[in-house]
């Protein structure tokens, strides 16, 4: 069963500031060591599904516990390219976003761009990371209000550009659980794909369209600088 979530800009602006004190509430809750804790065996728990990560982590100016954007953390050993993933979503006692099937869960998503630390804004690697950065922070946001399953597609909307179109898929990569202590959660991919995919995926199934992502060799990665699956 598929949901066309159309978030409008000022749908974001109302959860972030609604999230606000909501956040800081659950701040409190928790000491400093239960959040270094709960951060290094989330870290743990990542590593085991994406390989090692990057000692560089992309930092956010204004937390996203506050309103800003989600910090961005690299995992160049996942596969060909690159892997971004969330660290903000799950908080010390398992909660976060509304439980989908899987649970709560961190995001995901690929590029084939190999990580450099060069930031200048036309850099290919930087654009696609800016992009998915402003992708998760957006779902983030928007998963503390919405259940967002696996097999969905959901539309951001951009100023003065066409939406974006995405698709969320469960990411369990070998069957390989993702574990934050002895607590089993989950992971949503987040992939980008072109607006005729996304109607393809609604009309036939995400299933369907995933089968020929995998098939062209584009799964699971966002990078839109290739053909459309759908002729």
């Amino acid at each position: 069963m598929f949901r066309r979530i159309g978030i409008l800009t000022t749908l974001f602006l109302t959860v972030m500031c609604s999230q606000q004190k909501t956040q800081e509430k659950i701040t409190r809750e928790f000491t400093d060591e239960e959040f270094e804790k709960h951060y290094e065996l989330k870290s743990q728990g990542l590593e085991k599904i994406l390989g090692k990560s990057h000692d560089v982590v992309g930092h956010a100016i204004i937390p996203f516990e506050i309103g800003g954007a989600v910090d961005m953390y690299y995992f160049p050993n996942a596969l060909e390219g690159t892997g971004f993933a969330t660290m903000e979503l799950i908080q010390p006692d398992g909660t976060g976003p509304i439980p989908n099937r899987n649970g709560t869960y961190e995001l995901v998503a690929f590029t084939k761009l190999n990580y450099v630390s060069d930031t200048t804004e036309t850099n290919a690697f930087n654009l696609i990371e800016r992009r998915t950065c402003g992708t998760f922070t957006a779902i983030g946001n928007y998963s503390l209000e919405a259940k967002l399953e696996p097999g969905e597609t959901i539309e951001i909307p951009e100023d003065d550009k066409p939406n974006k179109c995405l698709i969320f898929d469960e990411y369990k990569p070998d069957n390989k659980d993702f574990i934050i202590g002895d607590k089993e959660h989950g992971l949503l991919l987040v992939i980008e794909v072109f607006r005729n995919e996304m109607e393809y995926a609604m009309e036939n199934g995400s299933s369907e369209l995933l089968k020929k992502l995998k098939e062209k060799g584009f799964y699971p990665y966002s990078d839109l600088d290739r053909p459309s699956v759908i002729e």
